[in-house]
Formats: structure tokens, C-alpha cells, sequence
């Protein structure tokens, strides 16, 4: 399933004062969520600009710190393959994974 269509059916509802920086994955955000930010995509007649390109890497710069603490979430296989156990302690889970995480880097 693609990002985007996993955020429609999620019915997560984010409030339009947060900004949002998201990959290419999330075409489309932007008519339910105008404060949002998008790589832009060239087209075959359209090459991007520099200006374009730098903002493109700006964008990517960004998100990239929020990716690798994802990757390294993901190490646990609890985060990296479907829950199976009581969603009731998912956020317990969470919050201790993190908590280990938020350990090693101190």
C-alpha cells in the first residue's frame, strides 16, 4: 500500500497550523492538507531549476535526521513487522523503545 493511501485510511486528522514535510510518496496531501511541503518533480517537458534542485535538498536535509531515527526504530521487530499483540500496550511498547533509543544516544 502507498503512504498516501495508508494516511486516507488511517482517518488520522492533522491540524492544518503543523507543517508537514513529506517524500514523494504523499502526492495528493496537498488538497487535504494545505501546509504541506513536497519535493517537486520534474516533468519530461519541464526539467527542474537549480533553484528548484535546492530546494528539493533543503527539503531532503530535513527529513533525513526523522528517517534514520526511523531506521533505527525499525531494528526492533516489534516496529518493523505487523503487531500481533493487544493495541491497548502498543504505546507502552513504544514509549519503552524509544526510551531505550533516547538511552544509547545519551
Amino acid at each position: 500500500m502507498h503512504d498516501f493511501k495508508l494516511y486516507q485510511s488511517s482517518k488520522i486528522t492533522i491540524k492544518q497550523s503543523i507543517l508537514i514535510q513529506v517524500d514523494s510518496g504523499y502526492q495528493g496531501i496537498q488538497q487535504t492538507h494545505a501546509n504541506s511541503q513536497l519535493p517537486k518533480k520534474k516533468t519530461k517537458l519541464k526539467p527542474l531549476t537549480k533553484a528548484d534542485k535546492k530546494a528539493n535538498r533543503k527539503l531532503s536535509s530535513k527529513r533525513v535526521t526523522n528517517e534514520h531515527v526511523i531506521g533505527k526504530l525499525k531494528c526492533f521487530k516489534i516496529l518493523s513487522c505487523r503487531y500481533r499483540n493487544r493495541r491497548k500496550r502498543f504505546g507502552l511498547m513504544v514509549n519503552l523503545i524509544s526510551a531505550i533509543y533516547n538511552f544509547e544516544l545519551g
